[in-house]
């Protein structure tokens, strides 16, 4: 279905190729994801599939790609978008009409099919979102907005679907449906499915191909998912986290088992048939707490941040005031590190932008280090409030990089701040794009230079919406280690998230919102065991927690560190972890 031979690109004013020499073959029917660290050339390489490059993304190629058996550049992007549809990473920029039933239906009507309407409504049932179809695109969620593009993709009935992080901006149970969709399109109807991911748990359930790329745009290898996910020391050298329960096999594993190069469970059900029979302890004692202790509301001074009665949410176009969050009571206190989580729409995003002050409440009173927000504007509180939006590409305001970091910076004209800018920039490794324009680079590139702006912004708190997504490893890890070495600045921190693998190893407090409420308010290890509260968020447990819970181990682990302890524990009572 598609070829690619020796594919060479560069874009104009970079120092290095983004693909280099990739010779790529994908059959009719497959279902592959491709991986890489930040910057591999992922997107570039998908980019090729459908002449976006170099049709529209102008630069140095050489090479040929083909599809269907056809040259791209001897067809528009209109022709070949007929054949490839491409949901992007930062996928509003490709909703162009006012309402989520004009845009499923306008591909087709722009391409003359008479059946356009029905076209569109069947892509709306098959991703189960016929409820959405008269809504404002723009009243939307980031989620909402996501299975809007694709079903607008999924409308001109193509050969192959690219989709780039198609769980990016999705609640972990939304996140599921959309790779049963694509499963079922792949399955039932032949579609050639296409996915840049980074969490490799989807890429175990759903995949059967894995394509991994390396820094300078290079293909490393191709293989079948099962060996590809069991390659450890590979994804680990390239800041990609296997599966939790391939992690933790590997760790329990012989050296001898690792040197033959054994296939591990990359998949929960996997891990259970090979530990279940073994009669593993299913009780544990908890030798020191999971995070630092919780703050002691009755002893500490006033909080940061205290919201008392809070109602907010927007105008709808029929002038009608649509609330989002209904009577909230919040308080935030010094050294508190908040998860906020919950299914698309269920207002953590308007939460944060209340706190930041860009939003003001309709009802109640918010109030940030002291300040009545309706007594100040977003741009004085901002010396206090640092709030990195969702979409990356709107923090971006001068021609580079390193610009846009010490934009705070020398707006309050401070002095003396090249060695901090040069310090974050390399702590993010972005020195080598520092001169880059930030709304031209990869979108993980992208989060981490945001990451960035804001951490130089150095703020009293900080708040995150969906900081992980489109992170490798080793990105993630830069995020959570300054935010503690800047604990001298930042007092507080709060993420709204839908990783729950972040819930699980960062976060010492975790409020559960949904329909504009908060449902529960606990500590990460407590949240996890109250499985009815999670599934009406549409939450799932990271994968660790779910295979403790099907072994029985009480308490559950949070992380594979933890879970691996117990397992060498019960060890030490003669258990083998052989590979067979």
């Amino acid at each position: 279905m598609i070829q690619l031979n020796n594919v060479t690109f560069r874009y104009p004013g970079a120092q290095s190729n983004s693909l280099e020499q990739v010779s790529l073959t994908i059959n009719r029917g497959d279902f592959v994801a491709i991986a890489g660290s930040n910057g591999s050339g992922k997107s570039t390489l998908c980019k090729c599939f459908n002449g976006l490059i170099p049709t529209y993304y102008s630069g140095d190629m050489e090479g040929t790609v083909m599809i269907d058996g056809h040259l791209t550049s001897d067809r528009s992007v209109a022709e070949l978008s007929k054949h490839v549809a491409y949901v992007f990473q930062d996928f509003e920029n490709q909703l162009v009409r006012p309402t989520v039933y004009d845009e499923v239906c306008f591909a087709p009507l722009n391409f003359g099919f008479e059946d356009y309407k029905e076209r569109g409504m069947l892509a709306l049932q098959m991703l189960e979102i016929e409820h959405l179809q008269k809504e404002w695109i723009w009243q939307l969620s980031g989620g909402q907005k996501h299975m809007a593009a694709l079903a607008a993709a999924l409308a001109l009935n193509p050969d192959v679907i690219v989709v780039d992080e198609p769980v990016a901006q999705l609640d972990p149970a939304h996140a599921r449906i959309i790779y049963e969709k694509l499963k079922l399109l792949n399955e039932k109807y032949g579609k050639t499915i296409i996915v840049i991911e980074h969490h490799t748990e989807f890429i175990a359930d759903y995949c059967r191909k894995i394509v991994l790329m390396e820094t300078g745009g290079r293909i490393r290898w191709v293989k079948p998912v099962s060996e590809g996910l069991s390659s450890i020391t590979t994804l680990n050298e390239m800041n990609i986290l296997p599966p939790q329960v391939t992690q933790a096999f590997y760790a329990l594993c012989s050296e001898q088992d690792k040197k033959l190069g054994a296939l591990y469970p990359i998949t929960i059900e996997e891990a259970v048939a090979h530990w279940a029979p073994l009669g593993i302890s299913t009780s544990r004692t908890l030798t020191e707490p999971k995070h630092d202790l919780p703050i002691d509301r009755l002893t500490t001074p006033e909080p940061l941040v205290r919201l008392e009665g809070v109602t907010s949410g927007y105008q709808g176009i029929d002038r009608k005031q649509k609330p989002v969050l209904r009577g909230i009571d919040l308080d935030i206190y010094e050294g508190e590190r908040i998860a906020l989580i919950g299914n698309n729409g269920a207002g953590k995003s308007t939460l944060l932008r209340l706190i930041s002050g860009i939003r003001r409440p309709w009802e109640g009173k918010v109030t940030v280090c002291g300040t009545d927000t309706r007594q100040t504007t977003p741009e004085q509180l901002s010396d206090q409030v640092a709030f990195l939006f969702q979409n990356p590409e709107e923090m971006f305001i001068a021609d580079n990089i390193r610009q846009d970091v010490s934009y705070f910076l020398d707006a309050r004209k401070q002095e003396g701040i090249d060695s901090f800018v040069d310090e974050v920039l390399e702590r993010f490794k972005l020195t080598n794009l520092q001169e880059r324009d930030g709304r031209l680079l990869s979108g993980g590139q992208q989060r981490r230079a945001t990451l960035a702006i804001g951490m130089a912004m150095r703020p009293t708190i900080i708040l995150l919406d969906e900081p992980t997504a489109s992170l490798d490893i080793a990105s993630r890890r830069e995020m959570t280690l300054l935010f503690d070495q800047l604990h001298d600045h930042i007092k507080a921190v709060v993420v709204a998230t839908h990783d729950m693998q972040l819930v699980a190893d960062w976060a010492t407090r975790v409020i559960v919102m949904n329909e504009g409420h908060i449902l529960l308010d606990t500590d990460s290890r407590t949240v996890f065991q109250h499985t009815d509260i999670l599934e009406k968020a549409a939450l799932i447990a990271p994968q660790i927690v779910q295979l403790s819970g099907r072994l029985g181990i009480v308490p559950t682990c949070l992380s594979v560190d933890e879970f691996v302890a117990h397992m060498q524990d019960t060890s030490r009572k003669e258990l083998s972890y052989g590979i067979s």
